[in-house]
C-alpha cells in the first residue's frame, strides 16, 4: 500500500470516528455514472457454461456446520448422470479423501432444472487450504477453499458484505471489485438473481436466470463460502406456474447448515466463524412471538458466548432503520419484536439489503415507543447496534435514489450508489469497516469507520 493511500485511509477513518462520536449526519452528493441497470443478455460470455459435456457448473460453497469445520459444496450438471463424488485433500492434484453428494431437480411450467448436487464435506482442519475436484473424466473441474481459524476471540477474520446483486453489468462490477479484495467469506443479505422479474413475460427465463446467475458468481462462490439470506425476490409466488411462494428455487439450490444451530428452517440459522457469531434471520417468515423463528432466536441468543465469539453480527433482508423513500418502514414490525434483544445481547452490527442504495446509521434504538405513549423518535444509544443497508449490489431495478429530507439524526452516512462492503475484524475489541463504491469501473472507499466491540469495550 502506498503512502498516499495510507494517509487517505487514516483521514477517512478519523472523519468517520468523529461522525460516530458527535452524531453527525452526511448525505453524499456523488452522482453515479454506472452502466444502465438491465440484465446481461442470456448469451453473454459472462454466463458461459463449461465446454466439456455435462461438466459441473454453478459451483458454490457455504459453511456446513456450526463452527466452521465443514462445507457444503453444491453444483449443477445439465444432465442426469453426473458424478456424485467430491474428491478433496490438502495438496493440489492429490485427493486423499472423498464424500458423496445427494442430488435433486425441480420443474415448473416449461422450465426444468439440471441435476442439483449438494455434498457435505466435514471433519476438516482449521486454517487449512483444501483442494477439491468434482465431475469425472474430461468434464472434471478443480477448485479450492480455505477453512477459517478456530473459533476464538483473537483470530482476525474478514467478511465481505453484498446484497441485492442481480445480473447486470453493475452486478458484475460489484463482484469483480469484491474479488480483488481480502474478503474471506461473503455475508449475503438476500435477493440473489432477480429471475422473478422475467417470469410474467417469459416463464422459462424465470428458471434460466437462476442458472445464469450461478455461473456469473462462480468465480467467487466456488472458492469461498457465501452465507445466504433470503429476500423478497427469492420468494417466487406465481401460483399459476406452480410456484407457491415457498422460496422453492432458492431452497433447492442454496442450502444452509440450519440443523447445526437447531433451527427448523433453512431460512434462519446461525454459524460461528473465527471470532464471529453470525445470526441469519428471515424477513419474510413468521417472526412474532410464539413463531418458530422467534423461539429459535430466543434460544440462539442465549447460546452466544462472547468470550469465544466476541463479535455478534445479525444479517437479514429488510432494514430496521432506513431513511430512503424506497421500502421506508417496512422493517418496523420486525424491529418492534427483536430490537430489545439486539440491545440486551449487545449485537455489534446489523446488516440488511432490500433498499438499492447505501446507508449506515449511528448506534440507535427506539425502545421506549409503544402505540400509546407517543415516544416514537429513535434516540442515539451507545448500547445499540449499528445498522447498515447494503442492498446496492447492482440489480436490474436500479438505484433507489430518493432519500427523506432532512436526513434523520439516526442516519450517519447515505449515498445512492452501487458497491459492496468489508468488515475486517482485527481482534476481540476492534474491527475496521469499509464501504466501496463502484465508480466508473473503479473500487472507491466512500465510507469507513472503526467498530468498538459492544461486549469487550465495557467488559470488566
Amino acid at each position: 500500500m502506498n503512502k498516499k493511500l495510507i494517509i487517505s485511509t487514516i483521514i477517512s477513518i478519523l472523519i468517520s470516528l468523529s461522525n460516530v462520536v458527535n452524531g453527525d449526519s452526511f448525505t453524499s452528493s456523488y452522482v453515479r455514472l454506472d452502466p444502465p441497470s438491465t440484465d446481461i443478455p442470456l448469451d453473454s460470455e459472462f454466463f458461459a457454461a463449461p465446454e466439456a459435456y455435462n461438466a459441473p457448473q454453478q459451483v458454490h460453497i457455504t459453511q456446513g456446520d456450526y463452527d466452521g469445520k465443514a462445507v457444503i459444496i453444491s453444483w449443477v450438471t445439465p444432465y442426469l448422470h453426473g458424478s456424485h463424488t467430491v474428491y478433496y485433500g490438502t495438496t493440489k492434484g492429490k485427493y486423499t479423501s472423498k464424500a458423496k453428494a445427494t442430488n435433486t431437480s425441480y420443474s415448473f411450467n416449461v422450465y426444468k432444472s439440471g441435476q442439483i448436487y449438494h455434498c457435505l464435506v466435514d471433519g476438516l482442519e482449521y486454517n487449512t487450504k483444501y483442494y477439491y475436484r468434482i465431475g469425472s473424466g474430461p468434464s472434471n473441474r478443480e477448485f479450492w477453499f480455505q477453512t477459517p481459524p478456530e473459533v476464538g476471540p483473537d483470530s482476525p477474520y474478514t467478511f465481505g458484505l453484498i446484497g441485492d446483486l442481480g445480473q447486470t453489468m453493475n452486478s458484475l462490477s460489484t463482484l469483480q471489485h469484491y474479488m480483488k479484495g481480502e474478503g474471506q467469506t461473503v455475508l449475503f443479505v438476500g435477493d440473489l438473481t432477480y429471475a422473478d422479474r422475467h417470469i410474467d413475460e417469459a416463464p422459462h427465463e424465470g428458471g434460466l436466470r437462476w442458472d445464469t446467475w450461478g455461473r456469473l458468481v462462480e468465480p467467487s462462490t466456488a472458492y469461498q463460502p457465501w452465507i445466504w439470506t433470503c429476500g423478497n425476490h427469492d420468494i417466487d409466488y406465481f401460483p399459476k406456474l406452480g410456484l407457491l411462494g415457498e422460496f422453492m428455487q432458492f431452497r433447492e439450490r442454496y442450502p444452509s447448515p440450519y440443523k447445526a444451530s437447531e433451527s427448523t428452517s433453512p431460512l434462519w440459522y446461525a454459524i460461528r466463524r473465527g471470532p464471529a457469531h453470525v445470526i441469519v434471520l428471515a424477513s419474510y417468515s413468521g417472526f412474532v412471538k410464539y413463531t418458530a423463528q422467534y423461539r429459535w432466536l430466543d434460544n440462539e441468543l442465549k447460546k452466544v458466548d462472547r468470550k469465544k465469539t466476541p463479535w455478534l453480527i445479525v444479517i437479514m433482508h429488510v432494514p430496521l432503520y432506513n431513511s430512503n423513500t424506497a421500502h421506508y418502514m417496512e422493517g418496523e414490525s420486525m424491529r418492534s419484536v427483536f430490537e430489545q434483544w439486539f440491545v440486551d445481547y449487545k449485537v455489534d452490527v446489523v446488516f440488511a439489503g432490500h433498499v438499492h442504495s447505501y446507508e449506515r446509521s449511528h448506534r440507535v434504538s427506539n425502545l421506549k415507543y409503544n402505540i400509546s405513549n407517543g415516544a416514537c423518535s429513535p434516540v442515539l444509544d451507545e448500547s445499540a447496534p449499528f445498522y447498515v443497508t447494503i442492498g446496492d449490489g447492482g440489480n436490474s431495478e436500479g438505484i433507489a435514489g430518493e432519500y427523506i429530507s432532512p436526513q434523520p439524526h439516526y442516519s450517519a452516512f447515505r449515498e445512492p450508489s452501487f458497491g459492496h462492503a468489508i468488515l475486517d475484524i482485527k481482534n476481540k475489541t476492534h474491527a475496521y469497516y469499509y464501504w466501496h463504491r463502484n465508480q466508473d469501473g473503479n473500487k472507491v472507499t466512500a465510507d469507513s469507520f472503526v467498530l468498538h466491540n459492544q461486549y469487550w469495550t465495557n467488559y470488566v
